[in-house]
């Protein structure tokens, strides 16, 4: 009788936690970053978050069927991401309101000075302008926008998402961040993009433009309250 093959366990071959793991890692960092409360440099903190993160994401890609398939986006996709982006960022710095915010913002940069101010954007750009859409976006849309609807979430298609898994999934999105009418709001806008074109990578170069215009606006500004 010829062997079984034993069934692979690893976190690639399992859809869910692969696209959970790496944002529970993220929030498993801020969480600590909390509690410690100053106790540890949080630059050197949000280094290692940002290591992890990107390490998971590098190990679990072979399980992300949605970026790793051949590209089918029209120009025209691309620019309706781009002008869907620029618009998510008018509009949270424009909802940068008291009764609009959760807490503060991270600010890792923003006590920094001189070169060292530099070192600390840079690190930010990767993190929330390479790391972060690419990890929130399996995670919220791919994954958990789709599960609402369904359980066998790879199953469905995004166009065949309903209102109520976009309403409560991009709720959830927008209380993940302080400022949680932004972030709902954000989080309709990503997953209509998605809905439309039914591209995970136009979606993530969507919010990719979104942090990034952020970045340079509280740069710029040193409003820090918005990030």
């Amino acid at each position: 009788m010829a062997s079984q093959r034993p069934h692979d366990m690893s976190l690639r071959s399992r859809p869910a936690a692969a696209r959970i793991v790496p944002f529970a890692a993220y929030i498993g960092f801020l969480v600590a970053e909390s509690a410690l409360d100053g106790a540890l440099d949080r630059r050197w903190l949000y280094a290692a978050q940002v290591c992890v993160v990107a390490g998971l994401l590098a190990y679990l890609w072979p399980a992300y069927s949605e970026l790793r398939a051949p590209g089918r986006a029209r120009a025209r996709d691309w620019l309706l991401a781009a002008a869907l982006g620029a618009a998510v960022w008018a509009l949270w710095i424009n909802l940068d309101l008291p009764w609009a915010r959760l807490g503060e913002g991270r600010g890792v940069a923003s006590d920094l000075t001189g070169g060292a101010a530099l070192a600390g954007v840079a690190l930010r750009v990767l993190g929330v302008v390479v790391l972060v859409p690419v990890m929130e976006e399996l995670f919220w849309r791919s994954f958990l926008m789709r599960w609402l609807e369904r359980p066998d979430f790879l199953a469905v298609p995004p166009q065949a998402v309903r209102w109520r898994a976009v309403a409560l999934s991009s709720i959830v999105f927008g209380l993940e961040h302080h400022l949680w009418l932004a972030g709902i709001l954000a989080g309709i806008a990503f997953a209509w993009l998605y809905r439309r074109t039914a591209d995970l990578r136009l979606v993530i170069a969507a919010h990719a433009l979104t942090n990034a215009l952020l970045e340079i606006w509280v740069v710029r500004t040193g409003n820090w309250q918005l990030v």
